[in-house]
């Protein structure tokens, strides 16, 4: 489900924060059917892509075979989620296939404020939830080319049983009709296309007027050299974007 952390989680050189005059970072939310590929193409764009933070989340499910404690998931028991929520720790929060699922607010809002850009990975339901407290997020639908596909996919992958195969697939066709409600959706046949999509995806958002850094559009196109330190707040600042 989601992808976030309430701990320190190592960011990479070219992640780090480019200044105080650049723009807010973007939230960035994909979801996709367990089996689609989510995980490896997430993976795959915080290499590929500089100044992206992969965000990381908690559950009380348990780590499946290659998984890590805060690298996937923050692996908790239920009684540690349920403190954290009464704390009202999380962006949102829901039980998904009888575990708990949780995005933290903390680290999330500060990547966001430090100009980075954060990649959240999240299911359905959640990202309904997040899409109404950040609305200038970016949502992003991943499917798999078919469900004989997709089925083929969970069961060569040997984590679920049969009956858990099932109820993800029944999941799927209730899911599939939220496809509305994304920006973008992207179809996974080939991994190698797919990437590309995806970065093609954030590239351009990243380009979007509405994210301009009008700070150095005004410094190198509007001001004049003595009003460079003067008043700006006659000239409207877009949304999403605070000035110094």
């Amino acid at each position: 489900m989601s992808s976030s952390t309430t701990t320190t989680s190592t960011v990479p050189a070219s992640s780090q924060p480019r200044s105080s005059t650049d723009r807010r970072g973007i939230l960035f939310i994909i979801s996709a059917p367990s089996g689609t590929g989510k995980t490896t193409l997430c993976k795959q764009l915080t290499t590929s892509l500089p100044w992206l933070w992969h965000s990381v989340s908690y559950t009380t499910r348990k780590p499946r075979p290659g998984e890590e404690h805060a690298r996937e998931y923050y692996f908790v028991e239920e009684q540690t989620f349920q403190e954290m929520v009464a704390r009202n720790e999380f962006v949102e929060w829901a039980r998904v296939y009888g575990q708990l699922y949780g995005t933290p607010w903390k680290s999330l809002t500060e990547k966001i404020d430090q100009g980075i850009d954060v990649l959240l990975e999240i299911d359905v339901q959640g990202a309904m939830q997040v899409k109404k407290r950040f609305e200038d997020s970016v949502s992003i639908f991943i499917l798999p080319p078919s469900m004989t596909v997709l089925r083929s996919r969970l069961q060569t992958r040997a984590s679920d049983t049969p009956e858990e195969i099932q109820r993800r697939l029944h999941k799927v066709k209730e899911e599939v009709w939220s496809y509305r409600e994304y920006a973008y959706i992207v179809r996974n046949e080939d991994l190698g296309r797919s990437l590309r999509d995806l970065e093609s995806i954030f590239w351009s958002e990243r380009l979007k007027t509405k994210r301009l850094n009008m700070t150095w559009l005004e410094n190198n196109f509007i001001l004049d050299d003595e009003q460079k330190t003067g008043d700006r707040k006659d000239l409207s600042s877009p949304k999403g974007v605070t000035y110094p």
